[in-house]
């Protein structure tokens, strides 16, 4: 087994989980091997369950209760730890959309940040408060690496496309760069429009984000406010892919929707430029 060290079990109850794991393992005397044996699962996940890299889910988690007698133990902080607000859980979901496969975003009110110019990046994180945001900004890019190893899906409410962040040079490159992607074979791109006929739809009170991969499966990553939650029990994540198709029914087909991105570019005009120019520089008499 490897012989990095354990999370620090204080950060949260993901990284408690993590240590208790290996301090059982030691305790019992046993190999990560036999572990996997319990669980189901290869000795490199045990090791990377053990690390924090990956987590332990609802399965393996009653696997483990019942073969050392816990009274149910790993179950419930695997249920805790999956309903509580997880400090970790940006680190975690960039670790997962390191090794995914296939990611499938939905934004009901933003561009989402793996489709983010800088300029726009920069203005959404001026606006919401961050003093220096340049950190967040490179590290934003950084994670776009993304789109270049994993299949992506993304819906887009109508919303997203036209929320003024920063200028209207600023949302037409953003939308620009929406159309380019939309061209790229491995990035599937659909609007959900804004219309009575659409209506209420579930998710429009928080985005979602689903990420599958060979070595851990899929997790599900839903906001909230002030961070989010990242799930990993297979359950709430049947559940997330579910709500996910149930929004896809409201999008439209690729081609509505790369219409719809160019008449909200379209919409940001030379007028709305220029009028947002004179209000930086007014005219003095």
């Amino acid at each position: 087994m490897t012989t990095n060290a354990s999370p620090n079990p204080k950060t949260g109850l993901w990284a408690f989980t993590a240590y208790y794991l290996r301090f059982c393992r030691n305790q019992r005397g046993l190999s990560g091997e036999a572990v996997g044996r319990l669980i189901n699962a290869s000795k490199a996940t045990v090791s990377r369950i053990e690390n924090g890299v990956d987590r332990l889910d609802g399965t393996r988690a009653a696997l483990l209760d019942k073969a050392w007698e816990t009274g149910g133990l790993f179950t419930l902080l695997v249920w805790y730890a999956s309903i509580g607000h997880d400090p970790q859980w940006l680190a975690q979901l960039k670790t997962f959309e390191q090794r995914a496969r296939l990611i499938r975003v939905f934004e009901p009110l933003l561009i989402s940040g793996l489709l983010q110019t800088e300029e726009y990046a920069r203005a959404l994180l001026t606006g919401g408060g961050v003093s220096d945001p340049e950190r967040d900004v490179a590290e934003r890019m950084e994670r776009q690496g993304v789109l270049d190893r994993a299949f992506v899906k993304v819906l887009l409410s109508e919303t997203a496309l036209r929320w003024p962040v920063g200028s209207p040079e600023i949302m037409r490159e953003q939308l620009a760069h929406l159309l380019n992607l939309a061209e790229q074979p491995n990035l599937i791109l659909h609007v959900i429009p804004q219309t009575f006929e659409t209506g209420a739809y579930p998710g429009l009170d928080g985005g979602l984000k689903l990420v599958t991969g060979d070595d851990f499966g899929e997790v599900a990553y839903t906001e909230s406010l002030g961070g989010g939650r990242l799930i990993s029990s297979p359950v709430e994540v049947a559940e997330c892919a579910i709500l996910f198709a149930r929004i896809s029914a409201k999008a439209l087909p690729e081609q509505r929707s790369k219409k719809l991105i160019k008449q909200a570019m379209e919409a940001f005009s030379d007028d709305d430029v220029a009028q947002e120019q004179s209000q930086r520089h007014p005219v003095r008499d």
